[in-house]
């Protein structure tokens, strides 16, 4: 167990801070109210009381004790894995640390309120992204750096590995 990589919770806990501060930020100043940014971005205030896109919104509140439950076992599985991670191993303890930061913030959320906090909003004409959030961000982030590693980097290392081999 390499508990030297647990250092990156740290990382975890500055993005749940920041997550909720602007979460509450968006409570006291948003509510009722849009603030436009650019013609394509604005912040303004919902409550999303299902999962991304509002995926099981609307659905008696069981999805509550169900989203709160995964964003703890994934974290707990999450840092496990972190603590298990080899020195040269970073990346992946960035991206599990955001991840991390996601699931809690967004699990604060529906404890406390019994919805997550969006804010964050792009949209073009007609067309509108769904709404987020710090904590959305982070684990957007965080999966990004995952799937990089997963098809983006074995790319990026052929080249290496054919010069290291005919060498």
């Amino acid at each position: 167990m390499n508990t030297s990589h647990l250092r990156w919770l740290w990382l975890s806990l500055g993005i749940i801070v920041l997550d909720q501060v602007s979460k509450y930020w968006a409570e006291y100043i948003l509510r009722g109210d849009v603030i436009e940014i650019f013609s394509w971005f604005d912040l303004s205030l919902v409550h999303n009381t299902g999962a991304a896109f509002g995926f099981l919104a609307g659905y008696g509140g069981w999805q509550h004790v169900f989203f709160v439950s995964l964003a703890v076992l994934v974290s707990v599985v999450l840092a496990v894995a972190i603590s298990r991670l080899q020195d040269h191993e970073r990346h992946l303890a960035v991206a599990y640390a955001l991840i991390i930061a996601g699931a809690i913030g967004n699990a604060i959320d529906r404890i406390v309120h019994q919805y997550v906090v969006d804010f964050i909003h792009w949209f073009y004409q007609d067309w509108h992204y769904p709404h987020f959030n710090v904590a959305d961000s982070a684990i957007f982030i965080g999966a990004a750096l995952l799937i990089f590693e997963a098809f983006g980097r074995p790319f990026l290392n052929t080249g290496q590995e054919h010069e290291n081999s005919s060498g």
